[in-house]
């Protein structure tokens, strides 16, 4: 289905974009054995779910420092470099919890620490795959090249999990650290084969060597510059306001009047939807208006989960969800072509960190405003109320930013 189906062009055209594309796949195997096997080990540890939540909250708030990072060091250091040495730095993490987790008393303290450095050095590593693509495929292909690493975020979404269980379950989370090391280590050794990518730091960067001032400097832009500034809007309104998944087990059961399984199908549903949006994402680099698709994604993902929450039907429930999963990965898509395409290089980093870190903690104080509007208002009610919040505020932005209306696709 051409112009409609995945476009590859980007792997044909790019041989340094296909060795990152490779890497990045074979890396995400790994990790998300690790995702999983940090909450399985925290729970065997200990028996607590403080326990397992207070890991992920560590590694979650170290992920936004060292986004915020990485987006400074992105726009001073050579990149390529930046990535080998974040990437290394992550497999010799996932070494020492593979060793910990196979002695014969593993240590709690370890596991934390450990979590604590992956979020740090994940973050700088995110932020300087965003740099590095505009300088390894065409202007053109910024969208295409965008939706290739969507989709292998959702298979990794989709597919991880119930791997990391079934390895957790027999071998144990020993080899869950011991796969994602190897995959790392392989990661690396495919990024070798990258190019040199030096920052393109401008004569004003002189005036902001400290890191505040760095990010304060970027900040500006972002404040005047009226297509990236509404692109990292419409992100906040989406996960502030349209990802209520703290929400989905009282959903499911209170509802929708299912069980666990029901529950494990409204988490599922919207990462399908994602990855069919990836898979059919092709349009993306074509359109003349990436600005305004972007703000009828944006508006399409906040009236599905609206319409989610109204409907006490599961078919139609899942149906809603796996929409508003495709809205928000097109969303993504969108975002990150036009991020690359309107920000000078001198600042991509610490832009892209902004728009990372939205991208994290959003999801995060949308589940904890779910979860205080559903305990008033009862979850039905929680979910239509915060999905009709974002339309409306993603149609607020529409109206005030026009020029991310008419913002155009690369030359």
């Amino acid at each position: 289905m051409p112009g409609v189906m995945l476009d590859l062009g980007p792997l044909r055209s790019s041989r340094p974009f296909r060795v990152l594309f490779v890497s990045r796949a074979v890396a995400l195997i790994g990790v998300s054995l690790t995702l999983v096997a940090l909450s399985v080990q925290a729970y065997d540890l200990t028996g607590s779910s403080l326990a397992v939540g207070t890991v992920n909250a560590v590694a979650g708030t170290t992920l936004v420092a060292g986004t915020l990072l990485g987006g400074v060091l992105a726009d001073r250091l050579e990149r390529r470099a930046l990535l080998l040495i974040a990437r290394a730095a992550a497999a010799g993490v996932f070494a020492v919890l593979a060793l910990n987790a196979a002695s014969d008393r593993p240590g709690m303290l370890a596991v934390y620490a450990c979590a604590a450095v992956l979020g740090v050095v994940d973050g700088v590593g995110e932020t300087a795959l965003v740099t590095v693509t505009p300088e390894l495929v065409r202007a053109d292909q910024l969208a295409a090249a965008g939706a290739l690493t969507a989709i292998t975020t959702q298979l990794a979404t989709m597919v991880g999990p119930s791997v990391a269980g079934l390895v957790a379950a027999g071998p144990g989370v020993a080899a869950c650290y011991a796969v994602t090391c190897a995959a790392t280590v392989a990661q690396v050794a495919l990024m070798l084969g990258l190019p040199r990518l030096p920052a393109a730091a401008g004569p004003e960067e002189e005036q902001a060597r400290h890191p505040l001032r760095a990010l304060a400097q970027a900040w500006r832009f972002v404040r005047s510059h009226r297509v990236v500034a509404g692109l990292l809007l419409v992100e906040l309104c989406g996960g502030l306001f349209a990802l209520p998944y703290a929400v989905f087990p009282a959903m499911g059961e209170r509802v929708l009047a299912g069980d666990a399984r029901t529950v494990g199908l409204l988490y599922s549903a919207p990462a399908v939807g994602a990855f069919l949006g990836a898979l059919f994402s092709g349009w993306a680099g074509r359109i003349r208006r990436p600005g305004g698709a972007l703000l009828a994604a944006g508006l399409l993902w906040g009236a599905a989960m609206a319409g989610f929450g109204a409907v006490p039907s599961l078919p139609a429930a899942l149906v809603l969800l796996g929409l508003a999963g495709m809205a928000m990965v097109t969303a993504e898509i969108l975002q990150r072509a036009l991020l690359q395409r309107y920000t000078p290089s001198a600042l991509l980093g610490r832009v892209s960190s902004f728009w990372l870190v939205l991208a994290t903690a959003g999801p995060a104080g949308g589940g904890a405003l779910a979860g205080g509007l559903a305990q008033a208002l009862g979850p039905a009610a929680a979910v239509v109320v915060g999905g009709l919040v974002c339309t409306g505020a993603v149609a607020a932005v529409a109206v005030a930013l026009p020029g991310l209306r008419r913002a155009e696709p690369a030359p």
